[in-house]
């Protein structure tokens, strides 16, 4: 390549990476909008397929139906669940704010109930001062619970906002459904990678996307509402609010809705409901845990092939750094780790042979 040919070559890249970094900063504001666009495109685009193959090959039409579904399945549920959270949250400020509800006197009964030697092992790493805790938990308590009330006018305040971001989502939506084909045949076309290795990636890609949307959505339903229901039974102030966290908690392998039932569960033993502590531990353990050690490595870390401690890792990180978002993302950025690297691994060389010859790689 002559002297001339490779600054230009040089200038065109600069210029790439330039006006790239431009459009995703004009693109930032509604990041989100544009996530969730791509990301419900991704999950609903076999759906669209099997309809345009019906309706005689029609994408406008298969667009437009597989958009209403995901109205009607996926966000008309999410908008009412979380207008009852926002009420449930209100209501809860409010019995928190007017004394009904105290959670410092119901841990001051737990405290209580404990034998001296527990005492003494708190009095060692100076959690024995019980009026200081008390007053922690009643003030954490307060400004949970008036988080969550205070989101009603948040959303009313910001409501210009959400509506232009939900319209450009729905918008977007539709045209990655009508034209996802052509659009990912144009992606993998720029990029400089071999066939083999583009099938791999944009495979791995997608398969995560899948997995991790439907597989933790599906165990967070599940627990939540397992979870909600338990609490119901036992007449447990709140029991949609704390189903809502309950699966909310759930995106963290493991650990999630046991933050929730379990320090409910030692409160009823310690204050003598031995029968509803009991009952909340077998059904936490038995129930509410079997569905995250069945349906999470069913869902999500068969089709991922990531181990369980990177999804957990990730996720947190992912959430960390993205909000709510990072669930997805996370893991995303997990796996697409795992497979660049695996592309370079002496376990790779059936892939790079095939990419010599352009074989795309077997599924």
């Amino acid at each position: 390549m002559s002297q001339s040919s490779s600054l230009h070559y040089r200038t065109f890249l600069l210029l790439l990476v330039v006006v790239t970094i431009a459009f995703g900063w004009l693109l930032w504001p509604f990041y989100g909008a544009v996530f969730w666009g791509a990301i419900l495109a991704i999950i609903f685009a076999p759906l669209q397929r099997r309809l345009v193959a019906r309706i005689g090959g029609r994408r406008n039409l298969g667009a437009l139906i597989t958009l209403l579904l995901v109205l009607l399945l996926v966000i008309l549920p999410l908008v009412a669940i979380s207008g009852s959270l926002v009420n449930e949250g209100a209501s809860l400020y409010q019995s928190i704010k007017s004394g009904e509800l105290n959670f410092g006197a119901y841990f001051q009964q737990a405290m209580a109930a404990l034998p001296p030697s527990v005492h003494d092992l708190l009095a060692r790493f100076d959690l024995a001062d019980i009026p200081s805790l008390q007053q922690k938990l009643s003030a954490g308590a307060m400004q949970a619970s008036q988080f969550l009330a205070t989101q009603a006018l948040n959303i009313g305040q910001d409501t210009f906002q959400f509506v232009i971001s939900f319209g450009i989502m729905l918008y977007l939506l539709f045209f990655l459904l009508r034209d996802g084909p052509q659009l990912s045949a144009r992606l993998k076309r720029a990029m400089p990678l071999s066939n083999a290795h583009k099938q791999h990636l944009f495979q791995k890609f997608t398969t995560v996307v899948r997995a991790t949307v439907k597989g933790n959505i599906a165990v967070a339903a599940a627990q939540g509402a397992l979870g909600g229901i338990i609490f119901s039974i036992l007449s447990i102030q709140g029991a949609l609010l704390w189903g809502v966290i309950m699966g909310f908690l759930s995106l963290l392998p493991a650990i999630g809705a046991g933050l929730i039932w379990a320090p409910v569960a030692i409160y009823f033993l310690l204050t003598g409901a031995v029968v509803k502590g009991a009952v909340l531990i077998a059904f936490g353990i038995l129930v509410i845990g079997m569905v995250d050690n069945v349906l999470r490595p069913i869902l999500v870390g068969k089709d991922t092939k990531m181990p369980d401690y990177v999804v957990l890792i990730s996720t947190l990180g992912g959430m960390a750094l993205f909000g709510l978002n990072g669930f997805v993302i996370g893991p995303l950025i997990a796996a697409l780790f795992m497979a660049c690297w695996d592309l370079f691994s002496p376990a790779s060389e059936e892939l790079r042979a095939k990419a010599q010859d352009g074989t795309p790689p077997a599924e």
